[in-house]
C-alpha cells in the first residue's frame, strides 16, 4: 500500500481536505482518502502542493497532431476549417510521429482519459497501446441525400477499428450535416452511442441558421460544397438542429461560444443528458473569443473541459485550459472547475466507474498540482504524474 499526503486534496466527488491522504495499491486503485493524523505519518509520502484525479480531455483531434503552428491564429472558423482541409494533406510525412508524441504529451500533462475526433483509422495502433483511455467518435458529414447512406457506411468500417465498447458515430457539426443525415442516423445509432457535436463555435454558424448568409456561404463555394437543400431557419443552429438528435443518447456540445442564454433555455426544455464542453484556448486561437461560463453555470448546466487539436492550440494540457478560465473569470471556485476537469468529464464519456475521482475502487491516476496550497489556482501551478 502506498500513502500520499499532500497540503490539500482534491477527491472531486467530496469536499477538500487539507493536509489529506490518498492511500493507493500497487495496480493505482483508490483505497481509501484519509484526514490527516488517521495514518502512520511515517508511512506516507509527502507533497507540497495539491493532489487530483487525472485530467479527462473530453475534446481532441489526435489525428490532426501534426499540424502544430500550421493554421494562422484568429482568422474565424469558416477560414480556419478551409486551411485545415487544403494543408492537413501537405503535413502527412510526420503523422504517425506527431500522432505519437501527442498522445505521450497528454499522458505526461495527467490526463487520463480522452474524447477523441477522428474521420480515419490512423490513431487506432496508437491508442491499442497508450496507458490513456480513449472514446473515439468517428465523425459524419453529408449535405446531401446522395452522400449520407454512403457516409454513414465508411463512419460504420471506421469505427470497427477501434474499441467498440468505448467508440460511437456522431455528426461532425450543424453545418457540414444536413437534415436528412440527422434524421437517418437518429435510426442507424443504437441508444448507447454517445453523440459528440462541435456546437456554435462561431457566430457565423448561427448566421448561416438564421439568415442563410456570412461566411459559411464563401466556405462552401470554396469547398464546392452543395448546399441547395439548406433553408435560412430564423433561429440560432442549436434550435434548429437539436431536435432531430435522439433524445435518449447522452449528448456533448463541443465549444459553444456562440450559445446564447435562450439556447440554453431550449436545450433545457428538451429534457436531456447534455454536458457543454469548453475548449477555451482553441476558442482564443480561431475566434479569439471564449463563451459566456456564467450563463452555463447559472443554468446549472454540466460543462467539461477538452483542448481542441494542435492545429487550434499550442498545447494539449486541461491545466492550462483551466487556468485560462480561472483568468477570464477569477471569481470561479477551483472545487467546481476541477469537476468540469475529471468526474464530469468521465460521465460523459462513461468512464465514471473507473475515472474522475478519488473514490475507493476507482484507478483514476493521481496528480500533483505543484505551487498550489490554497483553494486558488495560479498561472505558475505546474502538473506532475504520482501515478
Amino acid at each position: 500500500m502506498n500513502y500520499y499526503a499532500a497540503d490539500v486534496v482534491f477527491p472531486v466527488a467530496g469536499l477538500a481536505i487539507k493536509k489529506g491522504v490518498v492511500a493507493m495499491d500497487e495496480d493505482g486503485v483508490v483505497k481509501g482518502v484519509f484526514n490527516p493524523g488517521e495514518i502512520d505519518e511515517t508511512l506516507i509520502e509527502q507533497f507540497k502542493g495539491a493532489l487530483i484525479p487525472g485530467f479527462i480531455n473530453a475534446h481532441c483531434h489526435l489525428e490532426l497532431s501534426h499540424m502544430l503552428g500550421v493554421v494562422p491564429r484568429r482568422t474565424g472558423l469558416p477560414i480556419f476549417l478551409s486551411t485545415v482541409i487544403n494543408e492537413r494533406g501537405n503535413h502527412e510525412m510526420k503523422l504517425e510521429e506527431a500522432i505519437e508524441a501527442a498522445d505521450k504529451l497528454m499522458y505526461e500533462n495527467g490526463i487520463q482519459a480522452v474524447g477523441d475526433h477522428v474521420n480515419s483509422a490512423v490513431t487506432a495502433k496508437i491508442k491499442e497501446t497508450s496507458p490513456i483511455k480513449y472514446h473515439t467518435f468517428v465523425e459524419v458529414m453529408a449535405t446531401t441525400k446522395e452522400d449520407v447512406v454512403t457516409r454513414i457506411d465508411i463512419a460504420k468500417e471506421i469505427e470497427f477499428h477501434f474499441d467498440y465498447k468505448h467508440s460511437s458515430i456522431t455528426p461532425h457539426a450543424p453545418y457540414s450535416c444536413s437534415k436528412f443525415l440527422f434524421k437517418t442516423l437518429k435510426r442507424a445509432i443504437s441508444e448507447d452511442n454517445i453523440i459528440s457535436i462541435h456546437n456554435q463555435e462561431s457566430d457565423e454558424e448561427n448566421k448561416l441558421f438564421r439568415y442563410k448568409e456570412g461566411e459559411f456561404l464563401d466556405f462552401f463555394e470554396k469547398m464546392d460544397v452543395v448546399m441547395e437543400d439548406f433553408r435560412a431557419q430564423a433561429r440560432n443552429s442549436i434550435q434548429s438542429y437539436l431536435p432531430y438528435i435522439p433524445a435518449k443518447n447522452k449528448l456533448i456540445l463541443v465549444h459553444n461560444t456562440y450559445t446564447s442564454i435562450k439556447d440554453l433555455d431550449f436545450v433545457d426544455r428538451m429534457g436531456r443528458s447534455v454536458y457543454f464542453c469548453l475548449c477555451p484556448k482553441a476558442n482564443l486561437y480561431i475566434e479569439d473569443r471564449i463563451p459566456k461560463i456564467n450563463n452555463f453555470i447559472l443554468g446549472g448546466h454540466d460543462i467539461v473541459i477538452g483542448t481542441d487539436s494542435l492545429a487550434s492550440n499550442d498545447t494539449l494540457d486541461i491545466l492550462e485550459e483551466l487556468k485560462v478560465i480561472h483568468q477570464e473569470y477569477p471569481e470561479l471556485d477551483f472545487n467546481e472547475t476541477i469537476k468540469w476537469a475529471t468526474l464530469n468529464g468521465a460521465k460523459a464519456l462513461n468512464l465514471d466507474s473507473e475515472l474522475g475521482s478519488l473514490e475507493v475502487g476507482k484507478r483514476p491516476g493521481l496528480l500533483l498540482l505543484e505551487g498550489m496550497d490554497t483553494f486558488k489556482l495560479n498561472p505558475k501551478v505546474k502538473v506532475r504524474r504520482i501515478r
